[in-house]
C-alpha cells in the first residue's frame, strides 16, 4: 500500500526542540475536563543543557512557560507543589545540566515518587558519541561505559530512560506521558538527555506533534470485592474510616462526606488526607496516629473495622503497628493501587476513591447506620478535643512572645478556606495535624510522605502558580529555612506573592525533643555555640538574623516580637501583593505548655545498652521503649 502524505510528512528539528514541541501538545482528561499535562518548565542551565533544551525553550517560549530556578532540588519541590495543587492532572518539567545539577534532583525525585506526584525530570547527560572521555563533571565508571551520575535517579523514578539516539525519544516520550498520567504509577519520570543528542537534528514524523489526550482512569470496584465489603460493614459495630491522600487525588471529598452523612461512621485523616472533611463536619475526628488527636486514636484502638480510603498506612498512621488494638479488628482498604489495598491482610476494594465510596454507599443503601450511642460518644469526645485546641491557641497576654501553637492560633483567626498552608518537616507537622482546623479540601498541604526539610518555600511557588490569587503560606522553622531559602529570589523575580512565616527556635526542635525522649539528650540539635567541656552545642544562641537574610533576598519582612505584633504582621502579610516574610522568635516548651503530647507511640529504637554514668537518661528511655514495643502487632 502506498503511504499517504500525512504518514510521511516530517519536520526537521533537534531532539530538544522536538521534545519541547511534543510536551506542549500533551493533555490529560478526567470527568470530561481537559487540561495541559506539562504546563511549564523549571531550569538551571549549564554545559549539559544550555545549547539543547535552553535553545529549544527559547525557540518555543510562547508554547512552554519557563521558570528560572536557583537550586535543582528546589525546582523539583516547586514542580511537586504545582502537581499536588493541580490534583495531579497537570505537572511541570525540570531541566538541569550534567553532573552536580543532575544529582541535585535525587532528593526531589524521591519526594515526588514517595508521594505519588508527577514531575518530569530532564537532566543533561554526558556525550552519547563519546568524542572526549571524560568530559567536565563526568563520573568515570571503570566497569560500565554506559553509566553516568544520572543512574542515581533510577531507584527514585517511576520511569527512566536515556536517549542516546534522536529516534529513541518517540517511544520514550510516550511512555513518560503514560506514567505521569497514571493515577497508580505516577511519580518522578526521568529522561536523561546526552548533550550532543539534544542538539542533533532529525526528521520527525508530524504525527509525533499531534495533540494527544491521556485519560486519567477512574476504575470502579469489582462486584465480588464490593459484596465482601458490604458484608464486612454490616457486621461492624465500631467502624472507623481512615482518609488518606487518595481522597484528595481522586476529588472524592463530596463522596466521602455523603458516605459519612449516610452511615454516621467517624472519619480520621492521615497527614496527606487531612481536609478530606472540613474540621466542623460532624463525622470529622481529626488526625490519626502519632501526631493525631485523642479522639481519633481512641476510636482506632477500639475499632472492629478500619476502612482505609486512599492511604498507605505509614508508621505514623499506625503508631508503628500499635494503634489498631481491637482483638478482632479487620481492615477494608479502598485504594486505586492493589499494592496498598492488600496491606494489613485487608479485604481489598481496588478502585478509584470516589467511585468506590459511591458504589459502597449505593450497595449499602439504608441498611447500615452507626449506633446512636457510638455517634454521641465520639461527638462529645471531639468537642472536648476542640476545647484543648482552644487552650493551646489562647494567649492571655498579647504582649508576650508567642508559642508555636499560638502562632497557629493567630493564623487560624485570619484565614479562610481560600488560604493554603504548606509545611513538611520539624515540629510543625505534628502541631498542625493535631490542632489545625482545615476549612477547605486543599487548605492543608503538609508533605509528610518524605517529610523533606526545605520543601516548603519552593513548593509554595508551585502552589501559587497553580492557584493564582489565593493566599499561600509557607510555614518553616529556622532549620528548614536554612536548608533552602534560595527560591525566595525566584518569588521576587516573578512577583509570586508567597507568604513565608519563619519560626525561630534556634535549632532542630523536633529532633531535639525526639533526641531527649530516646536518651540522646538533644545532642547536636541546637543552633548554639559550643561550651568547652560540654558535649554538643549548649552555649548562647547564634547571632543569625534570618529576617535580614530574607530581606537581602528581596522579600518584604515583618518582625513580630509579641502576640499582638504577630497578629498585625500576619494580617498585613495576608493582604500583601509582593513576596512577604513574617519572622517571629517563639517561646519554647521549657517555659510554657505546648500542644498536647503524642496520643500514640512511634517506634524509634533506643540504645539497648549504655554507660549509666555518661548517659543516665538512655537506660530509662530503653525501659519505656520496651514497654511500648510489646504492643506491636502484625495483622495477619
Amino acid at each position: 500500500m502506498t503511504p499517504t502524505a500525512a504518514t510521511t510528512a516530517t519536520v526537521r528539528l533537534t531532539t530538544a526542540q522536538a521534545l519541547v514541541r511534543f510536551l506542549s501538545r500533551q493533555y490529560t482528561e478526567r470527568d470530561g475536563v481537559r487540561q495541559r499535562l506539562i504546563t511549564g518548565t523549571w531550569g538551571i542551565f549549564g554545559h549539559g543543557n544550555v545549547a539543547g533544551l535552553g535553545q529549544a525553550l527559547l525557540q518555543y517560549a510562547d508554547d512552554m512557560p519557563f521558570h528560572q530556578g536557583r537550586n535543582e532540588q528546589a525546582m523539583v519541590h516547586a514542580a511537586v507543589g504545582y502537581a499536588r495543587q493541580s490534583d495531579r492532572l497537570s505537572a511541570h518539567a525540570v531541566t538541569t545540566s550534567i553532573g552536580p545539577g543532575a544529582t541535585n534532583l535525587v532528593t526531589g525525585a524521591a519526594l515526588a515518587t514517595v508521594n505519588h506526584l508527577p514531575v518530569l525530570l530532564l537532566p543533561g547527560d554526558v556525550f552519547a558519541a563519546r568524542p572526549a572521555d571524560p568530559v567536565l563533571q563526568q563520573l568515570e565508571v571503570p566497569y560500565a561505559g554506559d553509566v553516568s551520575v544520572n543512574d542515581c535517579l533510577r531507584p527514585v523514578s517511576k520511569y527512566f530512560d536515556r536517549i542516546t539516539r534522536p529516534e529513541q525519544l518517540i517511544p520514550a516520550a510516550l511512555q513518560a506521558m503514560r506514567v505521569l498520567a497514571d493515577p497508580v504509577d505516577t511519580g518522578a519520570v526521568t529522561l536523561a538527555l546526552p548533550q550532543d543528542v539534544q542538539a542533533e537534528a532529525y526528521d520527525w514524523p508530524q504525527e509525533f506533534f499531534a495533540e494527544r489526550v491521556w485519560g486519567v482512569r477512574r476504575p470502579a470496584p469489582d462486584a465480588t470485592e464490593l459484596a465482601a465489603a458490604v458484608r464486612a460493614l454490616k457486621q461492624a459495630r465500631r467502624p472507623l474510616i481512615v482518609a488518606g491522600g487518595g481522597v484528595h487525588h481522586s476529588g472524592a471529598e463530596q463522596a466521602l462526606a455523603a458516605f459519612a452523612d449516610a452511615t454516621g461512621i467517624p472519619v480520621a485523616s492521615t497527614q496527606a488526607g487531612k481536609g478530606s472533611l472540613p474540621y466542623d463536619h460532624p463525622a470529622d475526628v481529626g488526625g490519626i496516629g502519632h501526631t493525631g488527636t485523642a479522639t481519633a486514636n481512641e476510636l482506632a484502638r477500639t475499632a472492629d473495622l478500619v476502612i482505609g480510603v486512599g492511604t498507605r498506612y505509614t508508621d505514623f498512621t499506625t503508631a508503628s503497628a500499635t494503634l489498631f488494638a481491637g482483638p478482632g479488628v479487620r481492615f477494608l482498604n479502598l485504594n486505586i493501587a492493589a499494592f496498598d489495598a492488600h496491606k494489613l491482610a485487608a479485604l481489598p476494594l481496588v478502585a478509584d476513591a470516589r467511585e468506590g465510596l459511591t458504589a459502597l454507599g449505593e450497595a449499602l443503601g439504608e441498611r447500615y447506620r452507626a449506633e446512636p450511642a457510638h455517634v454521641t460518644a465520639y461527638t462529645d469526645d471531639k468537642e472536648r478535643w476542640e476545647h484543648r485546641v482552644d487552650a493551646c491557641y489562647a494567649a492571655d497576654d498579647d504582649l508576650v512572645r508567642p508559642t508555636q501553637a499560638q502562632v497557629l492560633g493567630v493564623l487560624d483567626e485570619l484565614v479562610s478556606g481560600d488560604d493554603i498552608l504548606i509545611n513538611a518537616a520539624g515540629s510543625l507537622p505534628g502541631d498542625l495535624h493535631k490542632l489545625w482546623r482545615t476549612r477547605s479540601r486543599d487548605q492543608y498541604h503538609v508533605e509528610y510522605g518524605y517529610s523533606c526539610m526545605g520543601y516548603e518555600i519552593p513548593a509554595a511557588l508551585g502552589v501559587a502558580l497553580a492557584a493564582p490569587g489565593r493566599p499561600v503560606w509557607a510555614l518553616v522553622g529556622d532549620g528548614t529555612y536554612l536548608m533552602m531559602p534560595t527560591e525566595l529570589v525566584t518569588a521576587v523575580q516573578e512577583n509570586i506573592p508567597v507568604k513565608v512565616v519563619v519560626l525561630q527556635n534556634h535549632g532542630y526542635a523536633s529532633i531535639g525533643g525526639l533526641s531527649a525522649s530516646v536518651g540522646a539528650e538533644g545532642f547536636g540539635t541546637q543552633y548554639r555555640y559550643p561550651v568547652q567541656g560540654a558535649a554538643g552545642y549548649t552555649g548562647a544562641p547564634l547571632p543569625v538574623d534570618l529576617a535580614a537574610n530574607a530581606a537581602s533576598l528581596g522579600m518584604d519582612v515583618h518582625r513580630a516580637k509579641t502576640v499582638r505584633e504577630l497578629r498585625e504582621a500576619l494580617a498585613a502579610t495576608r493582604g500583601a501583593t509582593r513576596p512577604t516574610c513574617v519572622y517571629v522568635e517563639t517561646e519554647t516548651a521549657d517555659t510554657v505548655s505546648g500542644p498536647p503530647p503524642a496520643q500514640a507511640w512511634w517506634d524509634v529504637p533506643v540504645a539497648e545498652t549504655s554507660d549509666a554514668d555518661r548517659s543516665p537518661s538512655t537506660a530509662k528511655a530503653r525501659e519505656e521503649y520496651e514497654r511500648h514495643v510489646t504492643a506491636r502487632r502484625r495483622h495477619l
